[in-house]
Parts: structure tokens; sequence; C-alpha cells
């Protein structure tokens, strides 16, 4: 996993200072319904963004949905605010009861027998050829995992949150809720650490759950690290942009941040449409968000990839070897 780009861009963050508590506040309420919304959806929830917000922020109940889906909206929620209560408190071992506490959060009232309790029934994933361990041995390989996780604290909090994640997964110890709970468990991790939570889209969901079967079927990991450092990334560059944007008294926005259309971010660095949209298909820049109507959304952190983009154009590079010195795929 290369992670010289995350570790560079919390550097950044870090150089900023403490973040005021304003916007800190507002970045804590954006990722609790991002972070909610696309836990839940990879899951098969039906819930869009605007109405898990609505159900976590003015507690309202959404026609047409059923009350587990409204559950699962609350409960992630709570069990997110159960691991930042746990980073406040300086928390710095992360124990089986810790597990079991968010699981039991994310289960709540959609199945209390179940609910912060290992399996005691074989599981099958529908329609994966991964073989999940029987429960009769899952006791024993949280143990093992549990042990594994504080003895490796030597690793790059980042490599461990993404392997945490792995292994968790890979055990599937419990009858529901294994990748809500394995994914929290990685943003215990990152946050810990001082990362922001990363966020698997929805839109990833296929190769977020492919790339973990290629590698339970003993293939590489490396496409799923690759995605987990993407997800890393993301968040860090939400965090430099709205801080960027504090900083130059411009308001930070929760409506999935500030994106740009080709024609703004063209305006702003001085360039063409038709070199942006280039370079985009060359994939020196990437697209955040296409609209309906189809248009191309940039976050604000592609501005300094221009930039960089057109220092190393200027050194004669070509795009190939622009791609390695960005460490661009």
């Amino acid at each position: 996993m290369n992670i010289s780009i995350l570790i560079d861009k919390k550097r950044k963050l870090e150089a900023f200072g403490s973040i005021p508590d304003s916007l800190k506040n507002n970045l804590d309420d954006w990722f609790s319904i991002e972070l909610t919304y696309s836990s839940n959806a990879i899951e098969g929830n039906t819930l869009t963004r605007q109405e898990t917000a609505l159900i976590i922020e003015k507690g309202i109940t959404v026609g047409g949905k059923s009350i587990k889906e409204h559950l699962e909206a609350i409960n992630h929620v709570k069990a997110f605010n159960w691991i930042k209560d746990l980073i406040k408190k300086k928390h710095k071992t992360i124990t089986e009861k810790d597990i079991l506490n968010i699981h039991a959060l994310i289960l709540e009232g959609i199945d209390n027998l179940n609910a912060g309790s290992y399996r005691k029934v074989k599981v099958r994933i529908a329609g994966s050829l991964v073989v999940l361990p029987n429960p009769l041995k899952v006791p024993n390989l949280m143990e093992k995992f549990i042990k594994w996780l504080q003895n490796n604290k030597n690793l790059h909090p980042v490599e461990l949150a993404a392997e945490a994640h792995y292994r968790l997964v890979t055990i599937h110890p419990f009858v529901d809720g294994n990748g809500r709970t394995a994914r929290l468990l990685m943003n215990l991790i990152l946050m810990m650490h001082g990362y922001p939570p990363a966020i698997i889209r929805k839109k990833d969901r296929l190769n977020y759950i492919n790339f973990l079967e290629k590698a339970r079927l003993g293939g590489s990991k490396k496409d799923y690290f690759k995605l987990i450092a993407k997800a890393i990334e993301r968040s860090l560059d939400i965090y430099l942009q709205a801080l960027y944007e504090k900083k130059n008294n411009i308001i930070f926005k929760d409506n999935n941040y500030r994106l740009l259309k080709i024609g703004e971010l063209a305006k702003k660095v001085g360039e063409s449409i038709t070199t942006i949209r280039y370079w985009t298909k060359e994939k020196l820049l990437e697209v955040t968000e296409i609209t309906k109507s189809g248009y191309q959304l940039y976050n604000l952190n592609m501005i300094n990839r221009i930039k960089q983009i057109k220092k190393l154009k200027k050194q004669r590079y070509s795009l190939k070897e622009i791609k390695q010195k960005l460490n661009l795929k």
C-alpha cells in the first residue's frame, strides 16, 4: 500500500493547527450522515442521503421505508458517536469488548438476540465462493484477532486499519452487521491516530465486495488496499478543502462539499475545457461526481493537481512520467 500521499496530506492538515469549533461541528455532522448513508447503502439499505439526514437530524419518519432501515440509520450514528467518545477519552487499546459494543449498537432493536454476540450458526455470503469459518471456531479466531490487533501497533495506522477491517470480515463473527462493524473498527483505528474516517462510497460497492472476495480466495490484496487508501485520501481532501475555505473566508457547505464544474475549474487554472477533459480522460484528473444532467464535478484539490501537472509539463515530462511522479495509476 502506497501511503506516502496520505502521510503528506495528513501533515498538511496538521499544519493548519486546531480546527475551529464551528467548522469541526459542521465536518462532524457531514461525516456522520455520509458515513451512515454509505455504510448502510452498501448493505442494501434503500434510504437516500437526504432521507438519512432527515432521520438523523430531525427524527422524521420517512414514508415507504421500513422500520429496520430507520433503525439502521439511527444505530449507525449511535455506534459512530460511541467510537468518537472512545477517542475523546484517549482510548489506546482496542479490546474484544469494544468490537462487541460496536456490533451491539448496530443491531440494537433490530436483532437483540444476536446484538453484541458471536454467531452460533453457519452463515454464507450470497453469490460468493468464500467459505466462512465454522461458528465453533469464531471465539478462538476472535481471540487471535484481538491479540494480533494489540501486538501490531508498530504498523502504520492506515495499514493496520485496512488489515483489521479485512481480517474481521474474513472471520465474519456475527450473524449480521459484519461489514458495518468492520468499517467502524477501521475508522476507530484511523481516528485514534488523527486520520479522518474513510467512507466507502455506494458507487464503489461492487469493487469493494469484489476486491475483498478476491483477497479472501487467495488473491492479491492490492486492489482492496488501494480502494481503502483512496477513501482515506478523499476524507483528507474534504478536511483540507474545508480548512482552505475557512482560511479564505468561504463558507463550508455540507451538501457534498464544494465542487467545481469543468468550466469553473478551467477558468480558475487558466486552461481550456478541452485540456481539462483530455487530462481527465488520461486519468491525470479525477471527477468527484457526475450530476443527473451529465455535468462532471471536480474537487477543489484538483486545482493544486493541475498546478503540479503544469509545472511538470514545463520540465518536459511526458504524461506517463507525470502520472508516475504524482503516484497516479
